[in-house]
């Protein structure tokens, strides 16, 4: 009887312990979503950008592929590009510069340090009311 009811209490601590656990990863989760999206808007901005960055203009490096190796070892190449080819090629520059003026201005040292901040923010306060409350909770059944 008394082997039973030590593999039950075990059960019983093993499995708060982990139901603990993930309700604390999953707190520490929300809280830190909340906190970018309200409080430390700019931890996201790099990753808003990055996928924005035009594609390069393959109409370019296709002519240039299908080039004799001989003429690809020179220092200047010239290719002939058709009139849609040339708009293409227009429309991607214009694309390209505006992607990299919204990149200029994004402050990478700022973004990391409130992405940074926002994680260890949530940790401390999910973390701090479970501490206590456990603390608090040894402490009067020592007195008792």
């Amino acid at each position: 009887m008394e082997k039973r009811s030590r593999i039950r209490t075990v059960y019983l601590y093993l499995f708060s312990l982990i139901g603990l656990v993930l309700i604390t990863i999953g707190s520490v989760g929300f809280i830190n979503l909340g906190l970018r999206a309200f409080v430390f808007t700019k931890a996201d901005e790099y990753q808003r950008t990055i996928n924005k960055q035009p594609p390069y203009p393959t109409v370019a490096v296709e002519k240039y592929q299908a080039l004799p190796a001989e003429q690809k070892n020179q220092k200047k190449v010239t290719l002939v590009l058709s009139e849609q080819e040339k708009t293409d090629l227009d429309n991607w520059f214009i694309a390209y510069k505006n992607w990299k003026q919204e990149q200029n201005q994004i402050d990478y040292v700022t973004s990391q340090r409130q992405e940074d901040a926002a994680i260890n923010l949530a940790l401390i306060i999910v973390g701090v009311p479970l501490y206590f409350y456990h603390w608090r909770t040894i402490k009067k059944e020592n007195i008792t």
